[in-house]
């Protein structure tokens, strides 16, 4: 409850959006026949004067004081009433895990501050409605949010109800992907190549987090949250009974945590957020066999894995065959926001994704094909990293004589059958094969038709 007290003193130009030409132009020709159908503080001082959120109120100079706590993102209480005309002062504890902050629509704002500790605002006085939010990305759109409402609001005029939002809080408009554009001169796709299976049992990686600047599509820059500065994040190899020891080391502004589907523990403490600049030590044993997922584990998760924080670990089925060329492919979406910023949330929370891709880019296995020569047998390692869409995997031109999914063989080559797609929920793996019969250009798409012309999609160039 409020408690009265004493009046208080007063992005680098690319080759831009370019039809396709050449050997692209035949590509997407193939392929439209294809797809017709701050440092945190024990007790922190009083912020700034605030902009006034008084909306023809007489001043009262008294001062009301309320406690809020953050606790399980979310605010508590998450709407205080004081008196129209009395200045608010919030004493903000948090009990959570993770760092948190509150910002009003005015302007004032507390520090971040970490668990336990306490910051002093100096919302001002109040005669409007006014709204805050805990500022951390992600944050204010999972549920992070407050009121402050006044005991005489009926009095103000209708226009009067609500002081608008600070300026930073009003979204640039982002950027457009042109899924047909031609990437400019000296662009690099990912090596989708599979790394080899490592020959000791004990594996070791410092996974850093970064939050980095990317090219994403042609002339399209973003800024992702990402493992070891890619997206997605290194591709891990190993056998059953092979043991993995991850260093966590959280280099960027936000807390992140780290979840390998490989292994299987109890979450508590290795998946936990890490604040930036601290690490942690996650040791797993791979007891089971597949392609595995590994995500960021810090919430809103949807946010975190949206906006680039995922990866690949794959653990050989036992006598897993040799083939001529082993692949790898992560499909996933993007939510753009402003350009040069994270993915946008609320796009993710409305499963409305403005490209799907491999490997982090739109359609960059068309501009630089996967390479095989006739009859050689090429495995391809799918996961999808979603978060939201189904992959459908599909080689143009091609069968799967081969087909492992989730764990388990579905098809191997003395079957009398064979298969088309490799159907994959979000997190699910597994790997097909085949052995491509002549020379010749074999688009890969998602089946979902959408998706293929959102940028799931390439080529096998098969000499």
């Amino acid at each position: 409850m409020p408690h009265p007290t004493p009046p208080a003193e007063p992005r680098p130009a690319t080759g831009g959006h370019r039809p396709l030409g050449g050997f692209a132009t035949g590509l997407a020709l193939v392929l439209l026949a294809v797809l017709v159908g701050a440092a945190a503080q024990r007790i922190t001082g009083g912020s700034p004067a605030p902009a006034s959120a008084a909306a023809q109120v007489t001043a009262t100079g008294r001062t009301t004081t309320v406690a809020v706590t953050a606790d399980g993102m979310r605010f508590h209480p998450d709407r205080i009433t004081v008196p129209a005309g009395d200045r608010l002062v919030i004493e903000l504890t948090n009990k959570d895990r993770r760092r948190h902050d509150l910002a009003l629509a005015t302007g004032a704002k507390t520090p971040t501050i970490g668990p336990d500790d306490t910051a002093r605002l100096d919302a001002g006085v109040i005669g409007a409605t006014v709204e805050g939010w805990c500022s951390l990305p992600g944050h204010r759109q999972s549920g992070m949010t407050l009121t402050i409402t006044t005991t005489a609001q009926q009095s103000l005029a209708d226009g009067d109800h609500n002081t608008g939002h600070a300026a930073s809080d009003v979204p640039a408009a982002a950027p457009s992907i042109d899924a047909m554009a031609t990437p400019a001169a000296g662009f690099t796709a990912r090596d989708a190549t599979a790394p080899s299976a490592p020959t000791g049992r004990l594996h070791r990686l410092d996974l850093r987090v970064q939050e980095v600047q990317h090219e994403i599509a042609p002339g399209v820059v973003q800024q992702l949250w990402t493992f070891n500065g890619t997206t997605p994040g290194p591709v891990l190899r190993g056998r059953v009974g092979d043991t993995f020891e991850i260093t966590l080391i959280n280099d960027g502004s936000l807390d992140h945590g780290v979840d390998f589907h490989a292994g299987a523990l109890a979450p508590d403490e290795p998946m936990r957020p890490i604040n930036p600049g601290e690490r942690l030590v996650y040791r797993f044993t791979a007891t089971k066999a597949g392609i595995w997922m590994y995500h960021c584990s810090t919430m809103p998760m949807l946010h975190h894995i949206g906006n680039g924080m995922y990866g690949a670990v794959i653990i050989d089925p036992p006598g897993l065959p040799a083939v001529d060329h082993e692949y790898v492919l992560v499909q996933s979406e993007l939510y753009l926001g402003a350009d040069g910023k994270p993915g946008d949330l609320a796009k993710m929370q409305a499963e409305q994704p403005d490209a799907v891709v491999f490997n982090g880019y739109v359609n960059q296995y068309a501009h630089q094909p996967l390479t095989a020569r006739a009859g050689d047998r090429v495995r391809i390692w799918v996961l999808n990293a979603g978060p939201n869409r189904t992959s459908a995997f599909h080689i143009v031109g091609a069968h799967f004589d081969t087909v492992y999914r989730e764990g388990r063989w579905q098809l191997r080559p003395a079957d009398a059958g064979a298969a088309q797609v490799l159907d994959l929920t979000p997190a699910g793996g597994g790997f097909v094969e085949t052995v491509l019969p002549e020379p010749g250009h074999y688009p890969f798409v998602s089946h979902v038709m959408v998706d293929a012309e959102r940028g799931a999609r390439g080529l096998i160039d098969v000499q």
